[in-house]
C-alpha cells in the first residue's frame, strides 16, 4: 500500500502537468501590465518659467530689436520677480556679511539659461565691487536689481562709429550721459538698446547686490558681439574744436577711452543651483 500510494501520482504525469500549466495561464491573464504615465511638474517658479517662455517668443535673433509691446511685456514680468524666483534670499550670508571685504571684491556670475537668441544670468557684486564701463554691441538688455543698493552710470555715443571717421590719436569718443543714479531693490527694470538707453554702463555696488540680466542676443566673439571696456573723462577737461558746449552741457557728456579689461574686473563663473527651467521644444 505504501509503494502504490507513492508511485500512483506518477502514472498520470501529463494530467498533473496540465493542471499546473492551466493554473499558470490563469495567473498570467490576471497579471495585466498597465502603462503608467508620469506627470512631471515644472521645477521653476511660475515667474521664472513664464519669463523664459516669453523670451523665446520675444527675441528673434541677432540683428533684431524687440517690439515696444514686447519690451513692455518683459518689463512687466521682470518688475514682479522676486529673489525667491531664482532661489535667492536676503537672509543668505552673502547679503549679510559680518565683516568688510579687505581685498578687491570679486564679481561672480551664473547662467540660468543660454541659447543663440538670448540668455538669462545673475551677477553677484559684494559691497564696493565694480563692473566697469562696458558696452553691449547689437544687444537689447534688461537689468533687474533683485537685492541690494547699486549706483548705475550709463552712456550712449553721440554719433555712431563711421568707417570714414578719422581715428583720433587719443582714442576718445564723445558720449552722452544717460543715467547716473542710485537704485535700491525692489525697483523697476532698466532697458538698454543697441544704440540707445545707455548701451555703455557701469555698476557699482553700495551694498551686496544681485542683478538679473536678460540679454538678447548674448555676447558672442564669433559673431562680433565682444565686450569692450571704457574709462570716462570729464568733457570739460578735454577741448573739442568741432563742438562747443557750455559748462552745464558739458556735465551731460563725457569722453570715453577704450581700455583693456581691468584685471580686478574679471568675473568668476559659478554654477547655477537655483530653480531649473523646463525647456520647451520649438
Amino acid at each position: 500500500m505504501t509503494t502504490e500510494t507513492v508511485v500512483e501520482p506518477r502514472r498520470n504525469p501529463v494530467g498533473h502537468v496540465h493542471k499546473v500549466g492551466y493554473a499558470n495561464r490563469v495567473i498570467k491573464k490576471r497579471k495585466i501590465k498597465r502603462r503608467v504615465t508620469k506627470r512631471f511638474e515644472s521645477k521653476a517658479p511660475m515667474a521664472l518659467q513664464e519669463l523664459y517662455l516669453s523670451c523665446k517668443e520675444v527675441f528673434k535673433g541677432p540683428g533684431t530689436v524687440p517690439l515696444p509691446r514686447d519690451v513692455e511685456r518683459l518689463c512687466h514680468l521682470l518688475d514682479k520677480m522676486k529673489p525667491e524666483d531664482v532661489g535667492l534670499s536676503s537672509a543668505l550670508q552673502f547679503f549679510q556679511p559680518k565683516t568688510a571685504v579687505k581685498c578687491t571684491p570679486r564679481v561672480t556670475t551664473t547662467t540660468i539659461y543660454k541659447c543663440d537668441k538670448f540668455s538669462l544670468c545673475i551677477f553677484f557684486l559684494p559691497a564696493t565691487a565694480v563692473i566697469p564701463l562696458h558696452n553691449h554691441p547689437g544687444m537689447t538688455v534688461f537689468s533687474k536689481l533683485l537685492l541690494g543698493t547699486m549706483h548705475i552710470k550709463s552712456y550712449d555715443w553721440v554719433s555712431p562709429p563711421s568707417a570714414d571717421e578719422p581715428v583720433q590719436p587719443s582714442n576718445l569718443r564723445l558720449a552722452k550721459l544717460v543715467t547716473e543714479s542710485v537704485f535700491e531693490a525692489p525697483c523697476n527694470t532698466s532697458v538698454l538698446y543697441p544704440t540707445t538707453g545707455g548701451n555703455i554702463h557701469q555698476f557699482t555696488a553700495i551694498t551686496p547686490c544681485a542683478v538679473l540680466d536678460v540679454l538678447g542676443p548674448p555676447y558672442s566673439k564669433e559673431d562680433g558681439r565682444d565686450c569692450s571696456h571704457y574709462k570716462d573723462h570729464p568733457c570739460s577737461a578735454i577741448s573739442n574744436g568741432e563742438m562747443k558746449l557750455t559748462e552745464e552741457e558739458g556735465n551731460s557728456y563725457g569722453w570715453l577711452e577704450e581700455i583693456e579689461m581691468p584685471e580686478n574686473s574679471q568675473m568668476d563663473g559659478i554654477r547655477y543651483l537655483g530653480p531649473q527651467i523646463v525647456e520647451s521644444r520649438d
